[in-house]
């Protein structure tokens, strides 16, 4: 792994999800489907999926909330307890070995109810604590979920730094909880009431924010910018907004201030989404960036920095990403012809 790339390892969320109908779904003996994973050593183990997550919608219109399982399970103590531990363990375990450099947390869809999202970041963050030698990032939508996330980390952090994910112009609070718990941040674009619409907008809303972060003493090393990255399928000059302001982020901020994102967010609703993604995160190095919010299973920072910049499948995937490819016409066109796929 680039040593001098950030990885935050994305997987340890609630919101994940496996297609019902896809290869690591599969029939028990007693009827039940499971989710198959591997051990370490190879070994093939599977997590049941309860009869409570069967019956709801997300299970009746094909998808497996995998992690929001072994979360529940493991909390429960019960039959299931050992097998969910074993495979958030496992998650945990892979990142780590694919050379991510924190592994971030998020609950938020493990229930409605504040206080069993508390619980459960609690939970988590111990648990993965004792698991990984990794620090963590705690991420999460409400103020409250992340304190009580930073909260189990102090207990037990000995002296590692965790990663508070993320303050924005709609909550400058979490930077004060930052610096209670002397944790480094990552600051988003988003506005006061929604999200940016262009460049302008990214650069204006995020510098807000490291500026208050500055003045609340939190020092440009400390600091991890999320200029946002929205899917391309939406719109074709989504890539561009994103890389622009990345571009200017850096240049205002100089080499100090960090740079990252949710850089598979910009494939969604697409097909060939590995490309897209390995394609996407090479222009935002190239512009500035030095991490990711990113799966590094999937995503190989080496093997993204030796991409063939020649070849058609990439400058296709850059067509795309750059607003040069309307309504991505062409790079669906050569996905169902087949002209993009690699035995590589």
């Amino acid at each position: 792994m680039n040593n001098s790339f950030i990885v935050i390892g994305e997987n340890i969320h609630t919101t994940r999800v496996l297609r019902r109908k896809g290869s690591r779904i599969s029939d028990l003996a007693d009827g039940r489907q499971a989710v198959n994973y591997r051990t370490r050593s190879g070994e093939v183990r599977h997590l049941p999926i309860p009869e409570a997550f069967r019956a709801t919608q997300d299970f009746e219109e094909g998808r497996v909330k995998h992690v929001q399982i072994a979360v529940r399970e493991a909390m429960a103590d019960g039959a299931g307890a050992a097998e969910g531990l074993r495979y958030l363990q496992r998650l945990a375990q892979r990142q780590e070995d694919a050379g991510a450099h924190y592994l971030d947390l998020n609950v938020d869809e493990i229930s409605l109810r504040r206080e069993d999202q508390q619980e459960a970041m609690g939970w988590l963050v111990r648990t993965i604590r004792s698991t990984s030698r990794l620090p963590l990032s705690i991420d999460s939508s409400n103020i409250d979920i992340i304190r009580a996330g930073l909260e189990a980390w102090r207990d037990g952090a000995n002296g590692a730094r965790g990663l508070l994910n993320s303050a924005s112009l709609e909550r400058l609070d979490a930077l004060d909880l930052a610096r209670e718990f002397d944790v480094q941040a990552i600051v988003t674009a988003a506005g006061e009431s929604g999200m940016p619409n262009d460049t302008a907008e990214r650069v204006a809303n995020a510098s807000r924010v490291v500026d208050a972060a500055l003045q609340r003493g939190i020092p440009a090393a400390d600091i991890y910018v999320d200029p946002l990255v929205f899917p391309i399928a939406v719109d074709q000059e989504f890539g561009n907004h994103c890389l622009a302001a990345i571009r200017d982020l850096r240049e205002r901020y100089g080499a100090d201030l960090h740079i990252t994102g949710g850089f598979s967010n910009v494939s969604f609703g697409m097909p060939q989404r590995r490309l897209i993604n390995d394609v996407f995160l090479r222009l935002a190095i190239d512009a500035g960036a030095d991490s990711g919010i990113l799966d590094p299973v999937t995503s190989h920072i080496d093997s993204v920095m030796e991409l063939d910049r020649g070849s058609r499948r990439y400058r296709m995937a850059e067509d795309l990403l750059l607003g040069r490819d309307q309504y991505c016409a062409s790079f669906i066109r050569a996905h169902r012809k087949g002209e993009l796929v690699t035995n590589g």
